[in-house]
């Protein structure tokens, strides 16, 4: 390593974002309401207070 290689722009950005466009929600949208059972509703039931939680913090 070099003098000028700590400060070069060039190479890997490792605190690179993700684009606004390939982000997800994480909602999945295969859900069929008619062939879910007792415990898909019930975890539908706990994934929406999470995310309520969640929200208001």
């Amino acid at each position: 390593m070099g003098r000028g290689d700590h400060k070069r722009k060039t190479g890997r950005n490792f605190l690179a974002q993700t684009p606004k466009n390939q982000l997800s929600d994480g909602i999945d949208v295969e859900y069929s309401e008619e062939l879910a059972d007792h415990d898909d509703k019930v975890a539908q039931a706990r994934s929406r207070a999470a995310d309520n939680r969640a929200k208001q913090k």
